[in-house]
């Protein structure tokens, strides 16, 4: 077994269980895929010989050096941490619809996802996100409104995918075996699902707002609603929301109506 390296947050998928995901992924012959983290390739062989092209971008050298030699021709790996890759740049170049696959590290995969996000929001080739996480941060991403795992990540997903888990991992589908278990989610990304006067507000206000999430909505808004030179009653009030409520309960077309008060020009 190819050694695991702790920094990197490596866990390497057993190919039984590699088997399970391919056949969750559903790949077709003209399929473009991106994969994130393929490690020594245990998804990345399997699903090569399947789709028309592959794109793998993984950090670690060692990883690099071990399977560059195992590749069939519609496979290109990057040696990058997938953070710092150009994927706008990809995108721009109109090769056409773009998969994702990946086991994220669980140490980096809030911020994998939300710049898989900005990158459907700019260029709307992604289709889809396949994506091995730890089982907790899959129930924040899944979360509704009310319950105690529904925040910023949940709102930015549900906004722009449909999400579907596909499969459930227990620490035994990896080696080194995890403390934790784990959820494959499927993104199904599409356009919001709130029209929204200006996205950039709506995401700086709900981050603002779940800062303060068990404060009433009447003193969470406040800050951001400074910040706009607005006053966060009358926004609710535009937004016929009761102040009362606390941020975790609204609904995405509630937050939509909050946002698109700051998002108008004060007259």
């Amino acid at each position: 077994m190819t050694q695991a390296k702790k920094r990197y947050g490596q866990h390497f998928l057993l190919p039984q269980w590699a088997d399970k995901l391919v056949d969750a992924l559903q790949p077709r012959a003209q399929d473009r895929f991106l994969e994130i983290g393929p490690g020594p390739g245990v998804l990345t062989l399997r699903l090569a010989p399947r789709v028309a092209h592959l794109t793998a971008i993984e950090v670690d050298r060692d990883m690099v050096d071990l399977l560059t030699p195992q590749l069939p021709p519609n496979v290109t790996l990057v040696h990058q941490d997938f953070l710092e890759t150009p994927i706008e740049e990809w995108l721009a170049a109109d090769d056409g619809p773009l998969r994702v696959a990946g086991n994220l590290p669980y140490n980096v995969s809030s911020p994998i996802l939300f710049r898989l996000i900005e990158a459907h929001t700019r260029h709307g080739q992604l289709v889809d996100a396949t994506l091995m996480l730890q089982r907790e941060v899959a129930e924040r991403i899944e979360a509704r409104p009310g319950s105690k795992d529904y925040g910023v990540l949940s709102i930015s997903v549900q906004l722009h995918a449909d999400v579907r888990r596909v499969l459930a991992l227990p620490p035994g589908a990896f080696r080194p075996m995890p403390k934790v278990h784990s959820s494959v989610l499927r993104l199904t990304f599409r356009p919001p699902a709130v029209p929204l006067q200006d996205e950039a507000v709506f995401e700086a206000m709900v981050r603002s707002m779940f800062t303060q999430r068990r404060k009433t909505l009447s003193n969470a808004l406040k800050p951001f609603a400074a910040t706009r030179g607005r006053d966060a009653a009358a926004a609710l009030a535009d937004a016929e929301i009761d102040p009362g409520r606390r941020p975790e309960t609204l609904q995405l077309n509630e937050l939509a109506r909050l946002a698109d008060f700051f998002s108008r020009a004060v007259l």
